[in-house]
Parts: C-alpha cells; structure tokens; sequence
C-alpha cells in the first residue's frame, strides 16, 4: 500500500506541475526592474505585438504568485502585464508605514508603489500606451484611487473590492467582480453597479466599454475571497471585459489552476506517508496513557489560563502585527502543558539523541518540499533577509508549542476525541485572547484558519512521523519549525512607527 501511494503521489505530482506548467508556456516571464526596488514580475506573449499593460496588484497579507491565475490568463490574451509584491510583502523588503488611518497616510504610499510598477511597465516596448489597473481586496481600493491619479487607468477590474473612491462615473471602465461566498462584498459589487444604474443587477453591462463609460457586476459563483482568485467565471470576465474596452478579440487559454494546485499540495503531503517509512522505526519506553482527569486538564487549564495572563501585557518587538503576541500565546501555553506532561512523567523518553535528526528531516521536507510547491504556484514562502528575526521569534513559541502538542496527543496514536479536543481548545483559546483586547489582536481572526489548515495538513503527517519513530516529540519539533516559517513569511512586516 506505501508503495502504491507513494507511485500514485508521484504521478499527481509530476501530472499536476505539467498542467501548472503548461500554463506559462509561450509566455516570456522575466523581472521588471522598478524604481525604488519594488519586486516585480513583467509576463509576455512570444511574437505578439504592442498592446495595453496590466498591473496586477495582490491583497493584504498576499504576493504575486497568488495573483498568477489573472496574469498568465491576461498575458496569454496578448497583454503586457505587470504583477509586483507591495512593500511588507511576498519579497519586498521594505515594510509597510504610513498612516493606515487616513488616506494621504499608507494609501497614498502604496498608491505611489503601484504608479511606479506603472510607469515601468508602460515604458516597455511592448506597451500601446494605455493602462489597466487589477488588484484584489486591499489592492481593490488601492487601484481605484491610482486608476484615477497619475498615471491614470483607461480601465480597473477591481475582485473583492470596498472602495469610498468609486462615484457614477469614475474610474473608467470598471469591472467589479466578486466571490458568491463573500456576501458583503458581492453586495458592494452591486451597490457600486447602481451607484450608475440603479436598476442595474449583477452581470448587467451599464455604459460603452468602448467609450470608457462602461461598467459591470460579476458574481463569482460558489467560491470565496481566496476561491474567487482562481474561478473560472472570474477569470473569463476580466479578459472580455478589457477586450470590450480596447476593441480587441482575445485568444488564448484560460488559468483555471485551483484544481491542480489542490492536487499537487495533497499529493505532497500524501507523499509523506511512505518517505515516512525511511525513518528509523521506534519503540521506547512508552508513559501510560494520562488518565481522562488529567488530560482534560493539559489540554483545557492552558487555554484558558494562558489568554488571561497575557491580557494586561503589550509587547512590541517583532516587526509584523501580532506576531510577538502570537509567539507568547504559543511559548506559553506550550511550556504550561509541557510542565504538565513532565510532573506527569509523560516526558520519560522522549528525547534520545536520533529525534534531532529525525526533526531536522520533518523540517526539510515542510519548508524545502512543500514550502517550494507553495512558493512556485500559491504564495510567497521564500524570505528576504528581514524575515529571519521574525522566523526565529516565532519559533520560540511555536516550537514548545507543537512539541507539547505531539506528546499529549501521543503521536497521532491517542483516540480522535482527544487529538480534535487539544486543537479546538488553541484555536478557542485564541478566540478568547481577542475577546479579551479586540482592537490590537482582531489580526489574530485572519490567522485562525491558516492554523486549521495548518493542523489538517501537518498535524496528520507528524502522525505519520510520531507513529513510525516512536517519537511524538521529533515531529513535534520539526513541525514548529514549519508553522515558525510559514507564518513568518506569510504576515506583512511593518515599520515600527506603525505598531
């Protein structure tokens, strides 16, 4: 059976990077140098001719990669399209600053950023002169306000979009599109439909696209905020929406990459599974089981211990919102169970000197193997240099964290009430902290399901690792590199006068 799932891995791995692939062929993929530094992606048709730019612009806590479904699509209809990391982001290594209370503060500054990845990408040779601006979410505003600033967009696709800025009239051409699943944000798209046409409904086109004057409403249906960035019906409205506006009748392939992406990231972790067989098997001492009595209090007396001690206290340190809560929230409640697992003797055996190896391995294979996937086709997971203290602060909690993790659940050998108990009471105890000081942790909401997943997906393979060694406490360690890691290079950095 290991055999069969580790042929079938590698046949929906190498299947799926050759769809992934196939998506960029044709296309001349190259970087476009920017002034002030901003990193910046310039996609292009092979042989096609002079055409309209593109400038894609990515969401909070997002990069260019989770952007690639609009560009390749985009340029594989023969535009010039431009796709660039905003300042605290992807690999941008300068952080965030300004205002976010006022938009002359961090609007203004990254308005500014858009209008120089613009101007690059308009200067190329390639380039007609006229000028798209795309962003989603927090880049929806961010591209309305530029598109009517300078330089000024003859069109704006704006994909979750909440914006004061748009009126009847302006910006020109914009196409608002939107996930079925994100309601409040599908109604904005509405509102800012009959904000021209008040009898208007969604997928009604009101005004000449070709006269500038157009405007439209599309629903995505049946996906998200994130879901929508690779919908098909997403997709196919902004490439006929530019066409209707610059008199062109594109060809050319449509992205549709979230099935595939879907794939390759659970063939990889299914991948796991046999390459665990690689580790040496274990069978040490072994504690007994804690009792019901005492389980129940490792797993629940940290919870809610943890996000009451900390309430008084606010920490500055790390350069990312939240993350030196987090790191604390994480240490803590880690060291507190792990103190109960060691009164308990549940420690005994734990530590001989092959789980470091077998930790490091754990830790390759999440931040190498399938940190790289992420990286090439998802978002941004290879850091700059700046990204390092906040890594290494993070692994400070994270670590103790999910080493006291994988020994109270035994490995992924205790019974699944227990294993689901211990996870819902984090995420509750998190839940809990932002009760307590909504307005400095409410960030915390966005990272809870990047934990979810994080615990489907990672916490099954240190199952794997913990069953095979005998060492809950190696995929424990390892695992706390990963989650370090991963949300170390996920969450935008900002400049201290902003925290």
């Amino acid at each position: 059976m290991r055999r069969f799932i580790a042929l079938l891995s590698l046949v929906i791995i190498a299947l799926s990077v050759w769809q992934l692939e196939a998506d960029r062929k044709g296309l001349t993929i190259s970087p476009l140098a920017v002034e002030g530094g901003t990193p910046a992606t310039l996609f292009l048709r092979d042989g096609g001719g002079t055409a309209p730019v593109v400038v894609i612009a990515h969401g909070f806590a997002g990069s260019r990669q989770l952007m690639e479904p609009f560009a390749l699509t985009l340029a594989q209809a023969g535009y010039v399209v431009a796709s660039f990391d905003f300042e605290g982001h992807g690999r941008n290594p300068r952080p965030m600053s300004g205002d976010v209370s006022t938009i002359d503060g961090t609007t203004r500054l990254l308005m500014e950023e858009t209008a120089r990845v613009a101007r690059a990408a308009v200067a190329h040779p390639r380039a007609d002169g006229r000028l798209v601006y795309l962003g989603h979410s927090m880049a929806s505003d961010i591209v309305v306000r530029q598109a009517l600033d300078t330089p000024s967009g003859d069109a704006v696709v704006a994909i979750s979009m909440f914006s004061e800025a748009v009126t009847a009239d302006a910006p020109r051409n914009l196409l608002v599109i939107a996930g079925e699943w994100e309601a409040m944000l599908a109604e904005e798209a509405v509102k800012a439909l009959r904000l021209t046409d008040p009898q208007a409904s969604a997928g009604d086109t009101v005004g000449d696209p070709a006269q500038g004057t157009g405007r439209r409403a599309v629903i995505a249906p049946k996906v998200e905020h994130v879901g929508v960035l690779y919908s098909a019906t997403a997709l196919n409205a902004a490439r006929d929406w530019l066409d209707a506006s610059f008199g062109r009748d594109s060809e050319g392939p449509v992205a549709q990459r979230g099935g595939w992406i879907a794939a390759l990231l659970l063939a990889t972790v299914a991948l796991a599974w046999p390459l665990a067989r690689w580790l040496p098997a274990g069978a040490g001492p072994v504690p007994q089981p804690l009792s019901s009595r005492r389980f129940l209090a490792a797993a629940l007396a940290p919870a809610l211990l943890v996000p009451l001690l900390l309430a008084p206290f606010e920490i500055r340190v790390l350069p990312v919102l939240v993350a030196d809560y987090l790191a604390l929230h994480l240490g803590l409640y880690g060291v507190m169970t792990l103190a109960l697992l060691w009164h308990w003797g549940q420690l005994q055996g734990q530590f001989p000197a092959r789980i470091w190896w077998v930790a490091c391995a754990v830790a390759v294979f999440g931040v190498a193997v399938l940190g790289g996937v992420l990286d090439r086709y998802v978002a941004s997971f290879l850091p700059h240099a700046g990204r390092a203290v906040v890594i290494a602060g993070l692994a400070l909690g994270a670590v103790p964290f999910l080493l006291a993790d994988g020994i109270l659940t035994q490995g992924g050998k205790a019974r699944l009430w227990r294993v689901v108990l211990v996870r819902v009471g984090f995420l509750a105890s998190l839940g809990l902290a932002v009760a307590l000081n909504f307005e400095a942790l409410f960030f915390l909401l966005i990272i809870l399901p990047v934990i979810v997943l994080f615990f489907l997906l990672f916490g099954t393979m240190s199952g794997w690792v913990g069953r095979r060694t005998g060492l809950p406490a190696a995929g424990g360690i390892g695992l706390g590199l990963v989650l370090a890691w991963a949300l170390g290079v996920t969450f935008p950095m900002f400049d201290a006068g902003m925290l």
